[in-house]
């Protein structure tokens, strides 16, 4: 896989549209202080994922779009835009099949950022997760900066494990590793959680079984009662009756 072009537009010192085509052989920005040669490499990094403003000389992610001139209006968004070469199929996952990869950045004043692969969006871990084991990345080895070879030797060994596994390519597997470790262990926690929360409905259940249960004889008790007030009232209209009859009896003998 190689880098075939770079598109810039907005970004930093990048006012107009340009477009940086880089052969086969070795190719070489060069030009005199101050021309946008170190733009070039944040423009790189930032395409490729960077999140930090710090790792791009700036204060904020918005310090990369350009800010204007005497002579020139700022302008509202910056875009970036690489291109590989994938004719060897270097690449892994799906997007191993194309010919030519497209990764694409861009973001506005309002500080919205977007990437896009091949034209389509798509989010920053996509991108990360292609060039994974590839050496391509905002921090990878291939972007080797001033004062990363004394970095490299100066470097502890888990640091330099780091560079190793990127450059063996299996930091990919590593991060997959990593996120299904990850992933068991918020899996082991929520499961946790549910037993927690089961031991407490059982808890619950048993104080609901008995209130249950005396919601029942209460039921029954309520029936009991409006049974006999029912049985009472009978019994006190038959005996009403009985005296009314007696008392038409004794008003007619009168």
């Amino acid at each position: 896989m190689r880098l075939s072009s770079l598109k810039l537009s907005g970004f930093k010192s990048f006012a107009d549209s340009t477009t940086l085509n880089f052969r086969d052989s070795r190719s070489a920005v060069v030009g005199p202080n101050g021309c946008g040669k170190s733009n070039v490499i944040d423009a790189i990094r930032w395409v490729m994922g960077e999140s930090s403003a710090r790792q791009l000389r700036g204060g904020s992610m918005q310090d990369v779009i350009f800010t204007g001139t005497a002579k020139r209006k700022p302008v509202g968004m910056a875009s970036v835009e690489l291109r590989f070469d994938n004719t060897y199929g270097k690449l892994g996952g799906a997007y191993n099949a194309y010919n030519e990869l497209a990764v694409r950045r861009q973001v506005n004043r309002e500080g919205k950022s977007e990437y896009f692969l091949n034209g389509t969006r798509c989010r920053r871990r996509d991108i990360t997760d292609i060039f994974l084991g590839t050496g391509l990345g905002p921090r990878s080895y291939a972007i080797i900066e001033q004062g990363m070879i004394n970095r490299l030797v100066d470097a502890k060994p888990d640091e330099m494990r780091v560079f190793i596994e990127e450059a063996a390519g299996i930091s990919r597997y590593q991060a997959r590793r990593r996120e299904t470790l990850l992933h068991l262990e918020h899996t082991t926690q929520n499961l946790s959680r549910l037993e927690d929360i089961a031991l407490e409905l059982k808890s619950q259940l048993k104080s609901l079984k008995k209130q249950a249960e005396t919601a029942v004889q209460y039921k029954e008790l309520e029936n009991r009662i409006r049974t006999l007030k029912i049985e009472i009232l009978s019994v006190q209209c038959e005996r009403s009756q009985h005296l009314q009859q007696e008392y038409t009896l004794q008003m007619n003998e009168l």
